[in-house]
């Protein structure tokens, strides 16, 4: 089982979390991960019929999940039956993790010392927290803050007043200027006038040949990680959110956003401002027009543009004069 490097845990057991489901063995959760993910003694969510080819493979030892839809799931699965599966789900979550629905301050945070870090150069300012890892020949920018745990691999290039939390950074990779990767995403439970925060425990990973320009946001997992994938170029100021995975090769112009767990095939072009919603999945070879707002999937080797976008033929006839 892997460890989550970011987050401490505790094993719960579930009489705990679920105090009056007295039928179900008493088990010790040893974590809590996405359908196809977990493993004995883990929990998980289904909450939607669009991940019933998940939920009939998944290895978890228990689900949070709805009456209608609790029947793909294996035998073997003990089911909790709930009406709100996202607001439990987040309740468990914060048992389990208790720190992780708010990003606190890293007050460990020092001066880098240099001979731990013979080939790497720092500009003025930075400040590191421990147990970081900093790859051969890698730059880290003036004003920059690499926090716990976080890892970056060989010859990277880290900007001016960059902040790196919660994530794992390959090699050959740039990011440019005031760039904010690995905070928490945007998700909350609204409830009798409350908002009830959901934890993120997920990551980033950004793999080898990545480059991202100035003043791009990267949000960490909640409970999956967010993914970008190799040789893939964000422009300035594109915005990613929780659980998005973005493949390789990709080009991804300014100020374009991705609503959370939206998947994003190789080779993909995606022009400025354009917006993609969330749990959505984009082709490989898919090409989007800039101010798009694309709504449903899209399959290999489209081209499409509008809002709600459309294939590139249809949006010209729509739009001819």
């Amino acid at each position: 089982m892997k460890k989550n490097i970011f987050f401490k845990k505790k094993n719960i057991k579930f009489n705990q979390l679920f105090p009056n489901l007295k039928k179900i063995k008493n088990i010790t959760i040893q974590d809590v991960k996405s359908l196809s993910e977990a493993n004995k003694n883990e929990i998980t969510f289904f909450d939607t019929i669009k991940y019933k080819d998940l939920a009939i493979k998944t290895k978890a030892s228990v689900c949070i999940t709805k009456k209608n839809i609790e029947k793909y799931l294996p035998k073997t699965t003990h089911r909790i039956i709930v009406e709100n599966v996202l607001f439990e789900l987040a309740r468990v979550v914060k048992k389990i993790y208790p720190q992780s629905d708010i990003d606190y301050n890293d007050n460990t945070l020092q001066k880098p010392i240099i001979k731990k870090f013979k080939s790497v150069s720092f500009g003025n300012n930075v400040l590191i927290g421990k147990r970081i890892k900093i790859g051969k020949n890698s730059q880290i920018g003036s004003n920059s803050i690499i926090e716990n745990n976080v890892e970056i691999g060989k010859n990277c290039v880290i900007g001016y007043g960059t902040i790196l939390r919660n994530v794992i950074i390959g090699d050959n990779v740039v990011i440019q200027d005031n760039c904010k990767i690995g905070q928490k995403g945007f998700g909350f439970i609204p409830l009798n006038g409350k908002n009830f925060k959901f934890p993120h425990i997920g990551k980033v990973v950004i793999k080898n040949n990545v480059e991202i320009a100035s003043g791009c946001t990267i949000d960490r997992g909640s409970i999956d990680d967010t993914i970008i994938g190799e040789n893939t170029y964000l422009d300035n100021q594109v915005h990613i959110a929780h659980n998005v995975k973005i493949g390789s090769n990709c080009m991804i112009a300014g100020q374009v956003g991705f609503a959370g767990s939206s998947e994003i095939g190789n080779t993909v072009q995606i022009g400025g401002q354009a917006g993609v919603s969330g749990h959505l999945k984009i082709g490989n070879n898919v090409k989007i027009g800039g101010g798009s707002g694309v709504v449903n999937d899209i399959e290999d080797n489209s081209i499409v543009m509008g809002y709600p976008a459309v294939s590139l033929k249809e949006f010209l006839k729509k739009n001819k004069s």
